[in-house]
């Protein structure tokens, strides 16, 4: 029989009471996984009808994905508490890790922030046309929640690296941790998260279009220069204004507060990016493009299932879904 055969001979998608393992084969099951986290359940459904000829419906395609997407968190959170760290084949050259999070929708808590962290070699920042560069392997890690659980999961990758230059926003939690386990690493604030902070401002500030966007252009040429503390000095003796004072001493705060990681010329110079461009791109990519679909509201626990989905075919670690539903079938 034909593995086209088999899947339609042993189609039918019953889930048994103890939860697993499906009535199915295990190449139906990594399949049925691979629709789920690569399209709306109800696509994959007709997706399958129209490729294989069978029936599937939809919420045996959400209960195998959630199902699968579960075994890949318990298996992270064994390795987590077992405490030896990721194994890299290759632990040369320098590693970058950013974090950054986004919005999702949930039916408990509406509104909701995914954390996701991108780890990847310099080697694999490879140039695909002239000036145009891709990354073409990462590690992800996401998490819907707290950032004491994902920082669990971002160690279990990270500890067994020494060269680590991490890029985030300026979010306290993400440099108080960095400061605290990876004190030895590169520590960068996105310029231009840097440069975002210093536009809102202008614009707040000056009311003339032009006198501002010459402002910010003048800024930013001693940003990247190593210039931080003279932009610090030129916002504050910018003349009163009552009306951007607390923006105005925010700005300068976070400036002084980040102004070691914003040594942007000095970063340049050893070959090291400034821009946290690739884990904003790995959002959309890796997990907005399924999970922030028009009409979708998703339970947290069904959310970070699939994200795991997401996130593993995305790492090239998708042999983890083969081999549970060879264990399972």
């Amino acid at each position: 029989m034909t593995i086209f055969g088999e899947i339609e001979a042993r189609h039918n998608h019953c889930i048994n009471k103890s939860g697993g393992p499906f009535k199915m084969s295990s190449y139906l099951q990594e399949t049925v996984c691979y629709i789920g986290q690569n399209e709306v359940f109800e696509e994959g459904e007709k997706t399958f009808q129209k490729l294989r000829g069978i029936t599937i419906c939809a919420k045996q395609i959400e209960r195998v994905s959630h199902y699968y997407g579960n075994k890949l968190e318990e298996k992270l959170q064994d390795s987590i508490a077992e405490g030896r760290p990721y194994t890299y084949t290759d632990k040369t050259g320098r590693y970058y890790a950013m974090v950054d999070g986004s919005m999702l929708l949930t039916r408990e808590e509406k509104w909701k922030e995914i954390k996701l962290g991108r780890i990847f070699n310099e080697r694999d920042n490879i140039e695909i046309n002239k000036g145009r560069k891709t990354i073409t392997k990462s590690l992800y890690v996401s998490h819907l929640g707290g950032h004491n659980e994902f920082t669990k999961k971002m160690e279990y990758y990270l500890d067994s690296i020494k060269n680590l230059v991490f890029i985030a926003d300026g979010a306290k939690w993400i440099w108080n941790w960095i400061s605290a386990v990876y004190p030895d690493s590169i520590q960068i604030l996105d310029y231009f998260h840097a440069k975002e902070h210093l536009c809102d401002f202008a614009k707040a500030y000056f009311n003339d279009v032009k006198q501002s966007e010459k402002w910010i252009d003048e800024q930013c040429q001693l940003l990247l220069n190593d210039k931080v503390k003279q932009v610090i000095k030129n916002i504050q003796h910018l003349p009163h204004n009552t009306k951007t004072q607390s923006i105005q001493s925010a700005l300068v705060q976070y400036y002084k507060t980040n102004s070691n990681r914003m040594m942007y010329k000095t970063f340049s110079d050893e070959g090291v990016f400034i821009g946290s461009g690739a884990i904003e791109s790995a959002h959309k990519h890796v997990l907005q493009q399924r999970l922030k679909l028009s009409g979708q509201r998703w339970t947290s626990v069904g959310l970070q299932q699939v994200a795991n989905l997401r996130v593993a075919f995305n790492s090239d670690q998708w042999n983890q879904v083969i081999e549970f539903s060879k264990s399972a079938a």
